[in-house]
């Protein structure tokens, strides 16, 4: 559709039924018709849309319209609405909002001024359509009658395809700098005219992110500003500090306008930038949303109230943008692991039919938090002593760990994929040094974990009936940790070896088999069956006693073996014994290390006299 000269023609509203009519019988030949009358700057910005579209065309109809209040608006405006829903329904209908939805399945458009955008009916919609599989709700708005017909008439433009600007300023986030995407952080509002960057710029998408009200989104010195010198003010209403006089509270000359910024969609990506009209802080003459919706984007994207957007939005937003994905779908998706209600609102037509997107899952690896739960226990209790050789390493990964499960980091600066790598090659390292140093001295007070955090801990009710390795049934228990950085440990006893394992939830367990003598000079064959928790690497050794050490040989003295989670691995040891030692009965000690934790499984044995 490409009428002969402007996309948009201003009209006086007594003159918009005729007009609409018209353009609606012969959309390849007439523009869409605008009121304008006493509102300039809506007539400014029609010229400012002309720098964005270069054609008009039937939108792909949403299943269902209602319009809110439509007795109220002036002839022709619900009339150029009419072929962007299939089906339209009274508002009468929206009183059972569930029951509503459930015998009307589909997408749904809501039109009205945005006073009768209210928490009744607005909030129960927006809550039953969430997440659903079944229904998406999109609204049209405006200020007043002429700014909702401006809302409604954008719906109708095509953007230029040479227009392919993609734009994210943020005053909160350093976030990676994806191709194609032009980002903006608070380093750069140091140096670059923020404001000649946005004003300058034909916009397809572009974010603004940062703290603020309703009337304001801050970027460092520069702010995205809500007011619309051309509409009355209401009185009675609270406004910003301008509204009574006083100066701006940011710098007046790099004030942003936004109903000039020359975008196709804009994302106000702050809190409350498009509050519910019954919700609104200030008066509507100074609110964001409005004067997005009064300027040349066809699409606005808002939020309804708090959110905890972050890194992680902004890099779904990001590749959404890139691949043209839908704005509201892809932020709430992201944000569905953070909080139980739609973050954002669509204010026009969703330019793709794909459905939402399954919510993001920010759950950090399962092993990371695995990790954490027994870094906090090894440097958070008194486990080991301040002066401990492993602390300054524990504490580095530690630190990583916690970067890892904070949202604005994880499955963004780095993937799953990354983190998983990164943490198993510190793990590695770490287990090695672990294994060596008990290895080294068994007495070692990492070695008593089963005794100090048993010790902070009480009985878990379950018993399980297990097999001792010396054949005989043992009783296998575990003692919950009563403060955060005691872990929970898991020992087996039996009545003729008494406690035989212990290992940690989620690590290794072992048994070790033998002969029950060996004689002097002689050696003892040991058969360790490990089954690992997780498939990865695990590191063995033994040890005996310290009154047998100087008598006795072990070979090997460790060993590194690739697991496979769930199925046994098989570990030879010998046990290698001086002429001279003295007969009686001993033990050894078989131990498992893997992500930090040290499983040991003890067995008794005799030396008799050759």
């Amino acid at each position: 559709m490409n009428p002969a000269g402007p996309l948009f023609r201003p009209v006086k509203f007594a003159h918009l039924p005729s007009a609409v009519k018209e353009f609606l019988d012969a959309p390849d030949a007439v523009a869409v018709p605008v009121p304008v009358e006493g509102r300039d700057d809506l007539a400014q910005s029609a010229e400012l849309a002309s720098r964005l579209y270069t054609a008009l065309d039937r939108p792909r109809p949403l299943d269902l319209g209602v319009v809110l209040g439509e007795d109220r608006l002036p002839d022709g405006v619900a009339d150029l609405a009419r072929p962007l829903a299939r089906t339209w329904l009274t508002e009468d209908q929206l009183a059972d909002a569930p029951a509503f939805l459930r015998d009307h399945p589909g997408s749904l458009l809501l039109i009205g001024c945005y006073d009768r955008l209210t928490l009744d009916p607005v909030r129960s919609l927006l809550l039953a359509t969430y997440r659903s599989r079944t229904h998406a709700l999109t609204l049209l708005s405006g200020r007043d009658a002429a700014s909702l017909a401006w809302s409604i008439a954008k719906q109708y433009a095509r953007a230029d395809s040479g227009i392919d600007a993609l734009g994210l300023f943020t005053d909160t986030d350093r976030p990676p700098h994806l191709p194609g995407v032009q980002v903006f952080d608070d380093r750069d509002f140091e140096r670059v005219d923020i404001q000649s960057a946005i004003l300058g710029t034909r916009w397809r998408k572009v974010a603004f992110q940062g703290h603020g009200k309703d009337d304001s989104v801050n970027l460092g010195e520069f702010t995205i500003c809500g007011l619309n010198p051309a509409v009355p003010s209401r009185p009675g209403l609270l406004g910003p500090r301008c509204a009574y006089g006083l100066p701006c509270y940011k710098p007046e000359d790099k004030l942003v306008p936004l109903h000039r910024v020359t975008a196709v969609e804009v994302v106000l990506s702050a809190c409350n930038s498009g509050p519910l009209a019954d919700l609104a802080l200030y008066d509507p003459k100074y609110q964001l949303l409005l004067n997005a919706l009064d300027g040349p984007a066809r699409t606005v994207v808002a939020a309804v109230s708090v959110h905890d957007s972050d890194r992680p939005e902004n890099v779904a937003w990001m590749r959404s943008a890139l691949t043209g994905a839908d704005t509201v779908d892809t932020l709430n998706a992201s944000l569905a692991g953070s909080h139980p209600y739609p973050a954002f609102l669509r204010f026009g037509l969703p330019d793709t039919p794909h459905p939402a997107p399954e919510p993001a899952d920010h759950r950090p690896d399962p092993l990371v938090l695995t990790v954490g739960r027994r870094l906090n226990a090894l440097l958070g209790s008194e486990l080991l002593p301040h002066n401990h050789a492993l602390r300054p390493r524990l504490s580095k990964l530690a630190r990583k760990v916690d970067l890892w499960v904070a949202r604005p980091t994880h499955l963004a600066d780095q993937s799953a994929a990354e983190i998983h790598t990164s943490l198993t090659a510190d793990l590695q390292s770490l287990d090695h040094v672990i294994a060596g140093q008990v290895a080294a001295n068994p007495e070692d007070e990492l070695m008593t974990y089963p005794a100090h955090f048993g010790d902070r801990s009480s009985l878990d009710p379950e018993v399980r009936e297990v097999t001792c390795h010396c054949g005989r049934p043992a009783q296998e228990f575990t003692r919950r940790g009563l403060l955060p950085q005691v872990l929970d440990t898991t020992c087996a006893v039996c009545m003729r070896c008494g406690d035989v394992t212990f290992r940690l939830p989620e690590a290794p367990s072992l048994l070790a088999y033998s002969a029950d003598e060996v004689q002097q000079g002689g050696f003892l064959e040991v058969r360790a069956v490990l089954n690992a928790a997780r498939t990865g690497p695990v590191r063995l050794g033994l040890f005996v006693p310290t009154y047998l050490r100087e008598d006795t040989r072990v070979e090997p003295e460790l060993v590194k073996v690739r697991a496979t989670g769930g199925q046994p691995q098989y570990v030879v040891f010998r046990v290698r014994f001086d002429p001279a030692t003295a007969p009686q009965a001993y033990y050894f000690t078989v131990f498992a290390v893997q992500d930090l934790a040290v499983s040991t499984a003890r067995r008794h044995f005799g030396v008799l006299p050759r």
